[in-house]
């Protein structure tokens, strides 16, 4: 089997591990890829959303199946042309992925759905989103661009003059560009955010093990928002009843109601959810794929031939083994970032791996590049995902940051707290 993985990230370097861990026979292939995944297969130096060359590179390497990691090429359309083309693709269709693409659909999907959300309205004019800040109930508000936005598109706001500033650099100052043209100001939730990955076929769902992201650059939950600095699985206040309410009010009433509007939703479906301190479920947004860094957490930690169900839902043949997939361990995922990142992150410095980090340590490559002499270079903001193993959140923990210690390159940055939740509440119990 030829399997391509479209994508350049950590996650579709944990992807090409875990499809070749899972499906050794197959030949893989990522475009553009990385110097991780060109450990593991064939690099094609091709974008993930240049689709006209992505399907003709499909038809000449006779791919039997492509897995599309990030949501930009399925918001252009690329399982679309790819399924016209004959080839499987696991990921949603360009109508599908409308649910990450635009915050605004979602949030009606939602609504019709009947799904627990936060109280919002959608905007196209600063006027109308001013007037509905002042008359807001509360003064914490939060404010989102409704299109995508790398995970950098979302605003918390403690004042509602804060929620006009925000409002108005999307709406007038095109803080997001295309992206924020339309917005979406919803009320502040609090509780614990927790990221519910699906897999589906569009009626069948198996929940992957839920993880815990951390969005802010700085240890202690501060700074700016991010595309995210780290994640741990599995997370305690994960119940079986959480998950099957989950199940019940979320993935199976929009699934459904994706149907009702001709849509047939395949692939992962992605719930970040605020769980409040009574428990109660809410979804803040919905993805159309694989978190960054969630997979590289998860991935590790699926039972072996678990992957496998991504060619299957892609070829028509899926039957999911449970509804539920419990974790074989626990893991933590520490991302080791340039200096700058996230506004304007230095490229060009010099990496240097370890060779001798354990068994227990895998190193994603995120953004990375091979320069002269395949020396490893720093190309992006998030240039490694440093997953650990271990009996506990704690010694993951413990394991990955240490194993971040040692990796070299100037102006490195990563979070030391990773999992701090997960290890107070071992503390406290």
């Amino acid at each position: 089997m030829r399997i391509l993985v479209v994508g350049g990230g950590g996650r579709e370097h944990a992807l090409c591990w875990a499809l070749h861990r899972d499906l050794p026979e197959a030949t893989l292939f990522a475009a553009p890829g990385n110097p991780g995944t060109a450990q593991l297969g064939t690099n094609l130096p091709i974008a993930a959303t240049a689709v006209d060359d992505l399907v003709r590179a499909a038809a000449d390497q006779r791919i039997d199946v492509a897995v599309v990691g990030p949501e930009a090429p399925l918001a252009a359309g690329l399982v679309d042309r790819l399924r016209a083309a004959g080839r499987a693709a696991f990921g949603p269709t360009r109508a599908a992925a409308r649910l990450e693409w635009s915050k605004a659909f979602a949030k009606d999907v939602m609504r019709k759905a009947d799904v627990p959300a936060a109280a919002s309205r959608e905007f196209d004019n600063f006027a109308d989103a001013r007037r509905y800040i002042s008359a807001a109930s509360g003064d914490r508000l939060v404010v989102k661009a409704s299109g995508l936005a790398a995970g950098k598109g979302v605003l918390v706001c403690d004042t509602r003059a804060d929620a006009e500033r925000a409002a108005r650099a999307m709406l007038e100052g095109e803080a997001f560009g295309d992206a924020g043209r339309e917005i979406v100001v919803e009320e502040l939730l609090e509780g614990e955010e927790l990221s519910v990955m699906a897999l589906t076929d569009g009626q069948q769902i198996a929940i992957l093990p839920p993880a815990q992201d951390h969005k802010r650059l700085l240890e202690g939950d501060a700074g700016p928002n991010t595309g995210g600095m780290g994640a741990y699985c599995p997370v305690s206040l994960t119940t079986p009843a959480l998950l099957e309410r989950v199940r019940r009010e979320v993935f199976e009433p929009v699934l459904w109601e994706m149907r009702s509007r001709d849509t047939i939703y395949q692939g992962v479906l992605y719930a970040g959810l605020m769980i409040a301190p009574d428990g109660t479920p809410k979804v803040l947004e919905f993805n159309c794929r694989l978190g960054d860094p969630e997979a590289q957490v998860v991935l590790p930690l699926l039972p072996p031939g678990t992957v496998a169900d991504l060619v299957s839902i892609a070829t028509g043949k899926w039957r999911p083994a449970a509804d539920v997939i419990a974790p074989t361990g626990t893991a933590v995922t520490t991302v080791v970032a340039a200096r700058g990142y996230p506004d304007q992150p230095e490229v060009g410095a010099p990496i240097t791996l370890p060779s001798d980090l354990g068994p227990d340590v895998l190193v994603f490559h995120a953004g990375t590049a091979s320069g002269e002499q395949g020396a490893l270079r720093v190309a992006g903001g998030r240039v490694l995902a440093v997953t650990a193993l271990g009996r506990s959140v704690k010694e993951a923990a413990q394991k990955s940051a240490a194993a971040c210690a040692r990796i070299e390159f100037s102006g490195k940055t990563f979070r030391r707290d990773i999992g701090w939740r997960e290890i107070a509440r071992a503390g406290a119990a």
